[in-house]
């Protein structure tokens, strides 16, 4: 089978690990409980940013964010090395800028990660995200961002959503915990 993956807030806990950079980078002290609060993907607010601040010191970071100790998510890799074993295609798909692909692609690779080449998918805007995901055929489909999964409703593909506070109100089949993935996929067959 052909299993897809976007990678921030998917396999990797991203927001988290940069949500800790901030109040590190700005001598702040927010509680964890404000993160799991948040109903937005940005996590400026929390830090009492406006929105042109919190895009500034997003991109002024980016490389941190993307490339230090961001763990993945409890059970993710060993899930994804689980399924590759089994002799399943394993794409990723992530809308990451252009210009980081292939020290994302290194990056993943370095943590472990079963990447084939030509299956790491980068640098690209959500409709061209979504289009690449149809014309692979995939049969399932992971991803936490409400603005994806939206438009792919209607499509061969099992969607998922990996689940975040800020996509509490998308009724679609709910990934909560990594290890649940394979209880998950016989209750879908």
């Amino acid at each position: 089978m052909k299993f897809g993956f976007d990678i921030d807030d998917t396999l990797i806990n991203l927001r988290e690990h940069a949500f800790h950079l901030y109040n590190k980078k700005l001598n702040q002290n927010v509680n964890l409980d404000v993160f799991h609060a948040l109903k937005t993907v940005e996590i400026h607010e929390a830090f009492g940013l406006e929105r042109e601040a919190g895009n500034t010191m997003w991109r002024d970071c980016m490389e941190e964010i993307y490339f230090t100790e961001c763990p993945s998510f409890e059970g993710a890799l060993e899930t994804l090395i689980s399924l590759e074993n089994d002799g399943h295609e394993i794409y990723y798909i992530t809308s990451r800028p252009k210009k980081y692909c292939a020290q994302t692609r290194d990056w993943m690779k370095a943590q472990g990660f079963p990447i084939t080449d030509e299956n790491f998918y980068c640098g690209m805007q959500d409709e061209e995200k979504i289009a690449t995901i149809k014309a692979l055929e995939l049969d399932y489909y992971f991803d936490d961002k409400p603005a994806v999964l939206e438009t792919l409703q209607n499509v061969k593909t099992k969607v998922f959503i990996k689940d975040q506070s800020y996509n509490q109100l998308m009724d679609m089949p709910r990934l909560k915990q990594w290890s649940d993935l394979r209880k998950i996929l016989e209750e879908t067959v």
